[in-house]
């Protein structure tokens, strides 16, 4: 189902209806800053599942990032950073950049398996982030392209996206026109920053 909202004026029972889909395991695909998204309840183990079945792979090896609304669930699913690399972080967010960090043993046992990182998103997008908010916990995010990056343009029209998946997910939530560049990747595991994509965010932030 194809759910319109208005960024500047956003509909408080429209996103009580997503949260509620999301609470019962449902998933969506919805904006961001920078591609649309398919996203779910980051607690939610059946919606986690059903995202992993729609992209083809196992949970294991999904490269899922997590959607916050602002830098307070850091701690929740990370390990501490340095002072610098969080006042990069601080001054990249909201923005178009996917952080990669250490995660700790609060990220859900489904999704870490073997993994030792955790890619952290806040998008500078209305709807998302009231959406997040509203949830009270981050979204599982990945998009809907597949592994090859490759971005097509009609992952930006939310009717084309309702037309192609409408029928696996339960709500499109349209924000409107998106973008078809993906976010910057910068890595933060490790004591040097390592940019892995260079996508929408400018790279000055680093300096």
């Amino acid at each position: 189902m194809l759910l319109r909202l208005n960024d500047k004026n956003i509909d408080t029972d429209t996103i009580l209806k997503i949260v509620k889909c999301l609470k019962d395991g449902g998933i969506i695909i919805y904006p961001t800053d920078t591609v649309y998204a398919l996203g779910c309840d980051i607690t939610n183990n059946k919606a986690v599942e059903r995202i992993c079945k729609l992209k083809g792979i196992a949970p294991e090896k999904a490269n899922f990032s997590f959607v916050c609304d602002s830098l307070s669930h850091l701690s929740e699913f990370t390990k501490p950073i340095s002072n610098d690399k969080f006042r990069v972080m601080k001054k990249a967010l909201p923005g178009p950049y996917t952080f990669i960090l250490e995660a700790n043993n609060n990220v859900p046992k489904l999704l870490k398996q073997n993994r030792k990182t955790v890619g952290i998103r806040v998008p500078n997008n209305a709807i998302c982030s009231e959406i997040v908010k509203v949830l009270g916990n981050p979204l599982i995010s990945t998009s809907l392209h597949d592994n090859s990056d490759d971005i097509l343009e009609y992952f930006s029209d939310p009717e084309t996206i309702q037309q192609q998946y409408g029928d696996v997910v339960d709500y499109v939530i349209d924000g409107g026109f998106g973008n078809i560049h993906p976010s910057t990747v910068i890595d933060f595991s490790d004591h040097e920053p390592i940019v892995l994509r260079e996508g929408l965010g400018s790279l000055d932030v680093l300096n």
